[in-house]
């Protein structure tokens, strides 16, 4: 039976640019990646004459036979190139071979930080796959398909730098090193040449928000981590005429929030004039408003230059602290010991008083570390800030950490539904002690790291003596014991032990009514007992406070519950919940307490109103804590105060 080479409906050769997001959420997450592959490929007049270029995006959360229908209903096309990450590794692998039954003759390319250099395991496991691209994939995704052009044979391309391929004996080989793109202008925008579809049918922007490169590149060589293969890389960055007209493109349509993919953002000099550039942007056509990234590791100047005009000009950002670990030893093994980063108190301390709102990073599982040093480092860490992200470490391809599990004495197991290795033990963790701290990662992440009880910390901390991880392993452990239906949910979410059962409870603790009295019934049956009762009035206030701000999420899932009025503020629109009577002050007491100041705790009736930003389905769906948090209720005057811009300089 003849294969069917092409799903195109023209006489060009085929290519499917495919890629998949991770979490399954109501927007597409934009695949840039594709789109840059695309852009670079289609500028060179020979490949776009006799070429059809299509980008397959899909969701997270979509399986393997949604996606093969998709692609493969009308035939195969002649080239198909995968987007690979740890997550959707096997499900390509999977693909690849479903796509060589149809099209035999085809090519598949992989690429991506997860298969780059991985060439011999990746033809082990998918013999399907034909090239695996090494490093960055523009130049060299363009020069196969020229190869394609020319008649090339997939088992001879030494012609073709950055690669690796199998030979016609079945060996690996593996082509010169391709250097780096220097010029980083020279890769066409996939948003200014029309690579990426940016609208959807009704003309809307179709993505839940705007991914921009900056800059390419890391100084750093710390021992997790293989960002985009330039570790210990010299930064490049695009030129701010370019970022500027991609910056007016997504203000004309209206997008809410960048997300720059940078290492460290704010390492540049450019970047302060890159801020600059979205505020006039957003004073020309009122987007973009927020500004999410990776912030540079090391604090310089820079940094808290560009953190000044964006105060000033009232553009939101969540400045994260990514410190990974607080113990000098785990520093050490990471590589980190002598980053600035690690000298964090007198940042936060800063960002306080500036009003800003930040969180932190840390990692669980570094050799080195123990439980007694994290949960440590854990709640020194949170008398500063409470919004803290907790990650068990993964061992990535390329990473020192995998290079040196000999000598850390690691051990580990591969995911059931990804390609990731989970760390079990190792010389300074056994596998008894990991267990009981995936308990407590569990619900610092579904509870803190999501801020669903973001004011309750401090005035647990200060007025009651509860550490914050006391208080997580109150509600973990109470949870664990209740008869409940919520309880029983988020016990089965907790030992799915992956992102699945994270996400899970997270988008239950913002949109089940069963989440806010499983809640109650925790705080009265666990918590109040450690309370002294002269403070239980106040401090059950609070925590109904935060129950009250969580975001309003009217998703197609939502349980019934009240239609709040919409109001506009500052070209806004916001939900805003009328009348909220308060025992006490408590936005003035959290404030105060935040401060170091002790306030009036006596009783004061208040009465406020609560504005929720409208639109939080797609950051509560994909569980986006740095997004998530602006949408949760606030007083009005908080709003305009940080919406209101000051000249900046």
């Amino acid at each position: 039976m003849p294969s069917i080479r092409s799903a195109s409906a023209d006489l060009r050769n085929s290519v499917y640019l495919v890629q998949q997001g991770v979490w399954e959420m109501p927007l597409e997450s934009m695949p840039l990646a594709a789109g840059y592959l695309k852009a670079m490929a289609t500028a060179d007049d020979r490949v776009k004459r006799a070429m059809s270029i299509e980008i397959r995006n899909f969701r997270g959360g979509v399986n393997n036979a949604y996606m093969a229908n998709a692609m493969f209903t009308q035939g195969a096309p002649d080239i198909i190139a995968f987007s690979v990450l740890g997550w959707n590794y096997d499900s390509f692998g999977a693909l690849a071979e479903t796509f060589k039954q149809i099209n035999p003759d085809g090519w598949v390319i992989f690429g991506g930080n997860h298969v780059s250099n991985q060439a011999e395991r990746v033809f082990r496991m998918y013999p399907a796959v034909d090239v695996v691209i090494n490093g960055e994939g523009e130049v060299t995704f363009r020069e196969l398909l020229r190869a394609y052009l020319d008649g090339v044979n997939k088992r001879d391309l030494a012609a073709v730098a950055g690669l690796s391929y199998r030979n016609a004996g079945a060996e690996t080989v593996t082509t010169a090193v391709r250097p780096r793109i220097d010029d980083l202008d020279s890769i066409p925008s996939p948003f200014l040449n029309g690579a990426l579809d940016l609208t959807d049918a009704a003309g809307r922007f179709r993505y839940d928000v705007a991914l921009m490169e900056t800059n390419r590149g890391c100084p750093y060589k710390c021992a997790f981590c293989y960002w985009g293969g330039a570790t210990g890389q010299k930064v490049r960055a695009f030129s701010i005429e370019r970022l500027r007209a991609e910056l007016e493109l997504f203000g004309k349509l209206g997008v809410h929030t960048i997300v720059a993919c940078d290492a460290n953002f704010g390492i540049l000099p450019g970047d302060y004039d890159f801020v600059k550039t979205m505020i006039q942007t957003r004073e020309r056509y009122g987007f973009p408003r927020a500004l999410e990234t990776s912030w540079a590791k090391n604090k310089s100047e820079n940094f808290y230059r560009i953190v000044r005009l964006m105060k000033q000009a009232g553009m939101k950002s969540s400045f994260t602290l990514a410190l990974q670990t607080l113990h000098d030893g785990a520093l050490g093994a990471m590589r980190r010991r002598n980053m600035k980063v690690n000298e964090w108190e007198d940042l936060t301390a800063w960002l306080a008083d500036e009003g800003l709102d930040c969180y932190a990073e840390l990692i669980w599982g570094a050799p080195g570390e123990t439980v007694e040093s994290f949960m440590t480092g854990y709640d020194k860490l949170a008398t500063r800030m409470s919004r803290i992200a907790v990650y068990p470490l993964l061992l990535l391809p390329n990473t020192d950490y995998m290079d040196k599990k000999d000598q850390f004495g690691i051990t580990s197991v591969r995911g059931d539904d990804d390609d990731f290795e989970y760390i079990l033990a190792h010389d300074t963790m056994t596998f008894t002690e990991n267990q009981q701290m995936q308990h407590f990662i569990f619900w610092a992440r579904v509870v803190a790291e999501n801020a669903v009880l973001r004011h309750s910390w401090v005035a647990l901390r200060r007025l009651a003596g509860l550490s914050q991880s006391q208080v997580l392993l109150s509600l973990g452990d109470w949870v664990n014991e209740v008869q409940d239906p919520a309880a029983d949910f988020l016990r089965q979410a907790e030992a799915k032990l992956g992102t699945d059962g994270l996400g899970e409870a997270i988008k239950f603790m913002f949109t089940d009514p069963g989440a806010e009295r499983v809640l109650n019934r925790w705080w009265e049956e666990s918590l109040r007992p450690r309370l002294a009762e002269s403070l239980v009035p106040l401090l059950r206030e609070v925590f109904r406070y935060d129950l009250l701000t969580r975001p309003a999420y009217y998703g197609d899932d939502a349980a019934d519950q009240e239609v709040l009025p919409v109001a506009v503020v500052e070209g806004d629109e916001y939900y805003v919940r009328r009348d909220v009577s308060l025992t006490h002050d408590i936005p003035g007491i959290v404030a105060a307490l935040h401060a170091g100041q002790d306030p009036d705790l006596s009783p004061s009736r208040h009465v406020l109103d609560l504005y929720y930003r409208v639109g939080s389905e797609s950051a509560v769906t994909s569980t986006n804590h740095e997004i998530v948090v602006h949408y949760m209720g606030r007083p009005l005057e908080g709003i305009v105060k940080e919406k209101a811009p000051e000249r900046a300089d």
